[in-house]
């Protein structure tokens, strides 16, 4: 049985649960978000598991992503733990490919990957990221430069993209 460590990063975007296993980090929630989007997410890649709160086990994470949320950490060193279908999984690198202050569009994405008509497939993908900022979805807007979905709502993303032009 898998241990899902959970505890609460309270941040100036709000409270914001993070989760990890005993192999790397595997969930941001969404800001201010209750604890039941963690439960129904977790149900899919986690088959096995229980919760249990315990801020020993994921100081670290909480740790680089204040430093992040503050502008002062522009690359995370951390152990990450998703679990997804093998074209998430690259969509998931490809992102983490992105440097920190740049952007790209979902077909840039899409032809990173070797599949340029899957644009749609990319975007789905980027939908799924359960760990906002340490795989840089924020990163991905429209190819017309317009800001699109974000898991964790477009002001989020706004306030990403606006922190690491900092």
């Amino acid at each position: 049985m898998d241990i899902l460590y959970y505890d609460t990063l309270r941040s100036k975007l709000g409270n914001l649960f993070v989760v990890a296993s005993d192999k790397g980090i595997v969930y941001i929630g969404t800001p201010d978000a209750p604890f039941e989007e963690v439960e129904i997410w977790a149900k899919k890649p986690f088959k096995n598991y229980k919760f249990e709160e315990n801020s020993e086990k994921v100081a670290g994470y909480i740790e680089q992503l204040e430093a992040y949320f503050e502008g002062e950490l522009r690359e995370f060193d951390m152990q990450i733990h998703v679990k997804g279908t093998p074209f998430q999984l690259a969509v998931w690198d490809a992102l983490k490919e992105l440097p920190y202050g740049t952007t790209t569009s979902y077909s840039g994405i899409a032809e990173k990957i070797g599949n340029p008509k899957a644009v749609r497939a990319v975007g789905a993908a980027i939908g799924a990221n359960p760990i906002l900022a340490i795989i840089p979805c924020h990163r991905v807007i429209g190819k017309n430069g317009k800001m699109t979905g974000f898991r964790s709502g477009i002001p989020m993303k706004e306030y990403l993209l606006q922190l690491e032009q900092i």
